[in-house]
């Protein structure tokens, strides 16, 4: 008989990121990017998953019946006051969880190492500031950091969108809402809820995924009629962001969808995680500040990827970071190794890597000798 409790209570123990529960194995723990088996536990079973399965949904009838129609969940479920974001899935017809350990305690920004430009960018009045990377690159760790501290700052009214819901927020000196999208929550469709909040007079909207052209569109129409947008997009880079939500729209309409980007999007942050030298995980940022070059980039009839990564260089001042930029400096500083550097960029650029790392090189020795 197995017992969900005795595993957290492991994990916690043992700070994994995420639980992996599959019939037929150990459960497995991901600490710092590798998966470790509780050695202490028998193999699960397949009634081991349908007893955790019901553990996880506490009889909540819209759950299951969204679990059977599609086959999937993402819910929430909170353990000794720590929630946890939870998948279940099929795997030859059993059931299957991803649990992901949410830290009751949000780090700040700082810690996270993400660059101070996206903290100031909170304070535009309006527009769209997106948050990206591939699964598990901290998005949403960023995401909220970013929530904390402007609920800590600034007098607004935030209202969130998350599926499902992980950090929970108490308002400060802004007035926070947060609703949780899904069949039986708080709205059914990340779509439903951006149009609601046009009613709901908040200053910020913060979407947790935009995952289709209609939910596209309603953040651009939040963002066009006076609100400060903040979404997340699953792409690996800048470049690939615009790309993405260009290729939302038909082609006879993505003349107009370009120019509204251009003028609306103030600012995309693309995030990657990498294993450290000293073992723990470390932020790898790049940064688009959206000035008059990028914005006229993104106009142009035909994006190139090569175009925006150059104009991101050339905005430097402004605050963009470059990925390349962002690595050497970390290479640099010793948080990463030469081969880590190498295997985050093209085979293309390595010769572009050597060269910004012996820039920054002489630019660090030269403060030192001052």
């Amino acid at each position: 008989m197995i017992n969900l409790d005795n595993i957290l209570d492991i994990a916690i123990k043992r700070d994994a990121s995420d639980v992996h529960l599959i019939s037929g194995n150990k459960p497995m723990l991901r600490i710092v990017r590798d998966l470790v088996p509780i050695e202490e536990m028998e193999e699960l079973k397949d009634d081991d998953m349908a007893e955790i399965y019901d553990a996880i949904i506490m009889g909540n009838i819209d759950k299951d019946q969204v679990f059977n129609e599609t086959r999937k969940l993402d819910t929430s479920y909170v353990y000794q006051g720590i929630r946890l974001r939870v998948n279940v899935s099929l795997s030859d017809g059993v059931q299957l969880c991803t649990l992901r350990i949410i830290k009751n305690e949000l780090p700040t920004y700082e810690s996270l190492g993400v660059p101070d430009i996206v903290r100031r960018m909170t304070y535009q009045p309006q527009g769209l500031i997106l948050v990206t990377g591939k699964t598990n690159s901290g998005k949403s760790t960023t995401l909220n950091a970013l929530i904390n501290y402007i609920n800590e700052t600034q007098n607004k009214k935030i209202l969130t969108l998350e599926s499902p819901i992980e950090y929970k927020h108490h308002s400060k000196k802004s007035l926070i809402v947060q609703k949780e999208v899904g069949k039986g929550q708080d709205c059914l469709t990340y779509h439903d809820g951006v149009k609601n909040a046009l009613r709901e007079d908040c200053d910020i909207l913060v979407i947790g995924e935009i995952r289709d052209k209609v939910t596209m569109e309603a953040a651009i129409e939040m963002a066009e009629s006076g609100h400060l947008v903040i979404g997340t997009l699953h792409t690996k880079s800048c470049a690939e962001t615009v790309d993405r939500m260009i290729n939302f729209y038909e082609v006879r309409d993505q003349a107009q969808i370009k120019y509204l980007l251009s003028s609306l999007l103030k600012l995309v942050v693309s995030q990657r995680l990498l294993k450290g030298t000293d073992g723990n995980l470390v932020l790898v940022p790049e940064v688009m500040v959206v000035d008059n070059i990028v914005a006229g980039t993104i106009r142009k009839e035909k994006i190139s990827v090569s175009e925006i990564e150059d104009a991101i260089q050339s905005a430097s001042e402004k605050g963009s970071i470059g990925l390349i930029n962002s690595i050497a400096q970390l290479f640099v500083e010793e948080k990463i190794t030469l081969e880590q550097a190498k295997s985050q960029i093209e085979e293309k650029n390595i010769e572009t890597l050597n060269r910004t790392i012996m820039q920054l090189r002489i630019k660090r020795d030269n403060i030192s000798n001052r």
